[in-house]
């Protein structure tokens, strides 16, 4: 059977990211002396498994931005879907004029390592380190380790958004293993 042929036209490069940012939606979240802020980002990737580097681009305009930049530090919360209209809130203002802790009832919960606040209602935490600033001038792009990681036993697979861009989310779907076809050895 032939494999389908795509006919292609011309396509704005400033919109080439809502086919490249397949990770989800996270909430980040931050602390700078004794204030707490939160941010919905989308533009992560995993960068190296050991140690567990991610990189992020913050925008110098974000209230987040300069927290993270003096702290040297943040949470990295994976929200689920049932999250969606939180995540887009914190993301539609800005954290120099509000508590979007308060304003979008979600509890900060003290983390193990870093000052920045886990969020109890997301299903996984990321406790981060900044590595590298050699790239935020330039571009905006901060280096993380994850120092502590915290994650729900279940659902095994948990139902998260990717965001497509223009107010569009991918919701995550069905799972489909390969493992017999996977080889970690040929990497």
């Amino acid at each position: 059977m032939a494999k389908k042929v795509y006919k292609k036209t011309d396509f704005p490069v400033w919109e080439v990211r809502r086919f490249l940012e397949p990770g989800p939606v996270v909430l980040v979240s931050s602390s700078w002396k004794g204030k707490y802020n939160i941010m919905s980002m989308g533009w992560h990737t995993v960068l190296e498994f050991s140690p567990s580097l991610i990189g992020c681009m913050i925008t110098s305009a974000n209230h987040s931005f300069g927290m993270i930049e003096k702290s040297g530090e943040c949470v990295i919360n994976i929200p689920t879907t049932e999250l969606m209209d939180e995540v887009i809130g914190i993301g539609n203002c800005s954290g120099k004029d509000t508590d979007k802790f308060e304003t979008f009832g979600l509890r900060p919960q003290k983390a193990s390592v870093v000052s920045a606040p886990l969020i109890a209602e997301c299903y996984a935490s990321f406790e981060c380190k900044l590595v590298e600033k050699r790239l935020l001038k330039a571009y905006n792009f901060f280096i993380f380790e994850v120092v502590k990681a915290h994650a729900a036993k279940r659902p095994k697979y948990p139902e998260t958004m990717h965001y497509r861009g223009d107010g569009v989310f991918m919701i995550s779907g069905k799972n489909v293993s390969r493992r017999s076809k996977f080889r970690p050895e040929k990497l």
